[in-house]
């Protein structure tokens, strides 16, 4: 179906009334009661409540996320293969409408620890198509000159729900307990979600020239031979390891070292507004500066708050170490889809995007994992953390090996 902005130039995306940015500010509604924003920054406030009712491990509580990352790893490409022949909407919106429903059921659980992995494998399944990697699909198809911001503005709605949603969950867990809270949770996605999709949230028919905007670009084998690609799987592979480990484990972390549930969720707050300020700003140096210099910066910054967070024993230091992560972080994950845009075009965008997410996952499982096997076997995380902030250090140094894109257009800068 056309839209009525169909012939707009991409001359006119830097003012307010381009269509595109109705679309980005939606997708970035969606983002934020996602996957990736809901369950993620929300996961660690659950954890220990979950482990002292049913007296479970911590290692035992931190698998369901890994079912859950595992889920998104077998059902990323699938989701990207489906977002490019049948458009965003038609994959968002029944994802949105399972992942509320399996949101709220986290709230009827029994006891038993297989129900707690089948629902967030089922809220696995699903998450990337509640998530960015949906919603990119729709927004850089409306974007040439403006895509490393408009990529941002979506993104921000995971760095807002990082902001809000640890907080306010942790204030809604002590005041009408967890079980509610995961309810209320799970109804507030359906109500705010789905209205949100089904209104809003658009590809761009056409460019300038009238033709499909989504029709230009590589096929997916074609860049799946290539090496910015499985670069750009390298880096998310192990930087994902550190982001999601510590990102799991960061409230039971520094309870264990005093800081009180509410410092806990505060820092986890800090990691949210320094991920909405990395992602706004790497919009705008991308779209002006070569994407491997954005992308060493940012990873030594999360690097250098992975490390932090290792000694960290005060409520300053482990508020200064989720800030650092968030910004690096936060502004790497816009990296990967203005990469593979400007590489590899629209055509199999969200097919490769969901390929990375694959990575992504599989090393989001392994993480929590991970921190949660080192707090049971040495009762400390701070080994691990060590490792994983060199980790961090050396995909930075890696990303600048990524070559020129054979894509750029003249309406961006050098990349």
């Amino acid at each position: 179906m056309h839209d009525t902005a169909s012939h707009i130039d991409s001359s006119t995306e830097g003012t307010l009334q381009y269509p595109g940015w109705r679309v980005a500010a939606a997708s970035s509604l969606g983002v934020f009661v996602g996957f990736a924003s809901l369950f993620v920054y929300t996961f660690g406030i659950f954890l220990k409540p979950l482990a002292e009712e049913f007296h479970w491990s911590r290692q035992a509580v931190s698998s369901a996320f890994g079912v859950a990352a595992m889920c998104i790893a077998v059902c990323s490409p699938l989701l990207g293969l489906a977002l490019d022949r049948f458009g965003p909407v038609r994959v968002i919106a029944p994802c949105v409408a399972v992942f509320g429903v399996a949101f709220a059921a986290l709230g009827t659980m029994s006891g038993s620890l297989w129900q707690l992995y089948a629902i967030c494998a089922v809220l696995g399944c699903v998450g990337n198509g509640t998530a960015h990697m949906a919603y990119s699909r729709a927004v850089a198809t409306w974007f040439t000159a403006r895509r490393g911001l408009a990529l941002a503005v979506m993104m921000c709605g995971g760095a807002i729900g990082a902001l809000v949603l640890p907080a306010l969950a942790q204030a809604m867990v002590d005041g009408l307990g967890w079980r509610r809270t995961y309810l209320i949770f799970g109804v507030g996605v359906l109500v705010i979600g789905l209205p949100n999709v089904l209104g809003l949230v658009r590809e761009r028919s056409h460019d300038a020239s009238g033709r499909a905007s989504s029709a230009a670009g590589s096929t997916a084998l074609a860049a799946i031979a290539t090496y910015p690609f499985w670069l750009l799987v390298v880096v998310l592979f192990v930087s994902s390891i550190a982001q999601n480990g510590a990102l799991a484990h960061l409230p039971a972390l520094l309870s264990d070292r005093g800081v009180g549930a509410s410092g806990a969720a505060a820092a986890l707050s800090a990691m949210g507004a320094a991920s909405l300020f990395g992602r706004l700003s790497t919009g705008w140096f991308l779209d002006r500066f070569w994407a491997g210099y954005v992308s060493c910066a940012l990873l030594a910054i999360a690097a250098t708050g992975v490390l932090l967070l290792a000694s960290a024993h005060t409520l300053a230091q482990g508020v200064l170490a989720a800030a650092l992560i968030g910004f690096g972080m936060g502004g790497e994950s816009d990296v990967t889809p203005y990469v593979l845009a400007r590489h590899y075009g629209l055509r199999s965008f969200a097919t490769l995007y969901g390929w990375t997410w694959t990575a992504y996952a599989i090393a989001g499982a392994v993480g929590p994992v991970l921190m949660g096997r080192a707090f049971d076997l040495q009762g400390s995380y701070t080994r691990l953390l060590t490792w994983m902030a060199l980790g961090t250090v050396l995909t930075g140094v890696l990303m600048l090996t990524l070559p020129k894109a054979p894509l750029a257009s003249s309406a961006a800068t050098a990349d």
